[in-house]
């Protein structure tokens, strides 16, 4: 009886890793480092995340996951409210889309299929930012996170693959 409650709490645990995972990126990735223009420059971990999940184990991050990530995101950033939600359901659309090409495929082929992904995402997200704000805001911290995240996948594909065999073990 107690095997198997203990073997329930872990099939849940491994279901919800990636999810939890990715809000705790979210909080690592708003520490204030107090270190000067260096938010431009961090990573958008949790659109990181939600690639790599949606690519490598679309069951353990769906849809429902992705709002209620980007629901904390903007709830924890300074900005409007409503554009990380779009921006990671964006990623995971995409991903949605390019599922075939993305079955099987190596690693450098998913990474440089992050690399449009996350300009959509990075683009659409300055974009619905100005909309929304009613202003046009520079473009150049956007493209600066952008290219950080473009440098920054292999680090965190990584982490998380490992994370991924530990799910599977």
């Amino acid at each position: 009886m107690r095997e198997d409650v203990w073997h329930r709490l872990d099939l849940i645990a491994r279901k919800i890793l990636p999810f939890f995972v990715t809000l705790l990126l979210i909080m690592a990735a708003m520490v204030p480092l107090r270190v000067p223009l260096l938010s431009p420059v961090i990573p958008a971990l949790p659109l990181i995340a939600v690639y790599y999940w949606s690519v490598y184990k679309p069951d353990l991050m769906p849809i429902w996951a992705i709002f209620l990530i980007g629901l904390f995101h903007d709830l924890l950033s300074a900005g409007p409210a409503g554009v990380g939600i779009l921006s990671l359901l964006l990623v995971y659309g995409l991903v949605e889309s390019l599922r075939r090409l993305l079955v099987g495929a190596g690693f450098l082929a998913i990474w440089l299929v992050f690399v449009p992904v996350a300009a959509a995402a990075s683009l659409s997200t300055w974009l619905l930012t100005c909309l929304i704000e009613t202003r046009l805001f520079d473009l150049e911290p956007t493209l600066f996170q952008y290219f950080a995240t473009i440098a920054g996948y292999p680090c965190l594909a990584w982490v998380l693959s490992q994370l991924q065999r530990s799910l599977i073990r």
